[in-house]
């Protein structure tokens, strides 16, 4: 994850008690021919997309992490 989106995607992980598993996806060719023009992605329950490209805004990062069942996938 890029230095610009780690600390945001920290954070909203951090208020709604989530833990982040950084990949990185260039050490795997199979994610890197997924997500390589994507990146950085936030993956959540069932691997769906969350966030992805641009990562700017914690606050409604934040609200789709609120909005998950984390455990189950959507």
């Amino acid at each position: 994850m890029c230095d610009d989106a780690r600390p945001l995607v920290e954070w909203a992980a951090m208020k709604v008690g989530v833990v982040i598993d950084e990949i990185d996806v260039d050490d795997d060719d199979t994610l890197l021919s997924l997500y390589g023009m994507r990146i950085p992605v936030v993956l959540g329950p069932g691997d769906e997309v969350l966030a992805e490209g641009v990562i700017g805004d914690r606050r409604a990062l934040e609200r789709v992490f609120l909005g998950l069942e984390w455990g189950q996938p959507r």
